[in-house]
């Protein structure tokens, strides 16, 4: 089918003015085309990891050394999801904190991919690395993607905030049972 813009547009979640590419901290949640539960499972509240979810961790432990400038500041891989905070323009591999920022580098020196560059490239490397498990380790298919086409993120603003995600990041498989989306209105806003 031809492409019509008419039919085939999509609506951007993405805020309109702002610069994803400037230095910032950002909450992310990808989520498995149709929610399939591909990379583990919850037992007695804790994630237990299954190959592909150990591949999932590996590539998002390597993004600092693969795209320096971007940092993984904190992740979870969940059944059908992962929530990551990652730091794009970080510089060295800090622990971030809004309210003492490194200091400010000439745009043309920063370093570090645009946050939708940094997504679209752990989709493409864990969507080839699954489907080489699949041919060669039997994981489980996925149904045409691995990797819903859109994703949520949110801009983290401030210290209370990251920590208030970071707690949700870290507590996310007690709550399997009763998980939804991110639910933000939790979160301090300035």
């Amino acid at each position: 089918m031809k492409y019509n813009s008419e039919i085939h547009h999509r609506r951007s979640i993405r805020l309109q003015e702002y610069d994803y590419s400037s230095p910032g901290v950002y909450f992310v949640t990808l989520c498995t085309q149709n929610h399939e539960c591909l990379f583990g499972e919850i037992l007695n509240r804790k994630m237990v990891l299954n190959a592909a979810g150990q591949m999932i961790t590996t590539v998002l432990q390597q993004i600092p050394d693969r795209y320096p400038g971007n940092d993984i500041d904190e992740f979870v891989v969940m059944p059908d999801h992962i929530h990551i905070i990652i730091s794009v323009g970080a510089g060295p591999r800090v622990r971030p904190s809004l309210s003492s920022p490194s200091p400010v580098i000439p745009f043309s020196q920063q370093s570090g991919l645009p946050l939708p560059d940094i997504v679209s490239r752990i989709k493409t490397m864990t969507t080839k690395l699954y489907a080489d498990g699949v041919k060669q380790s039997g994981w489980q298919p996925f149904n045409g993607k691995l990797w819903q086409r859109n994703y949520y993120e949110h801009i983290i603003r401030n210290d209370n905030e990251l920590f208030q995600v970071r707690d949700y990041v870290d507590k996310n498989p007690t709550h399997w049972e009763m998980d939804e989306p991110p639910d933000l209105s939790q979160f301090t806003f300035p």
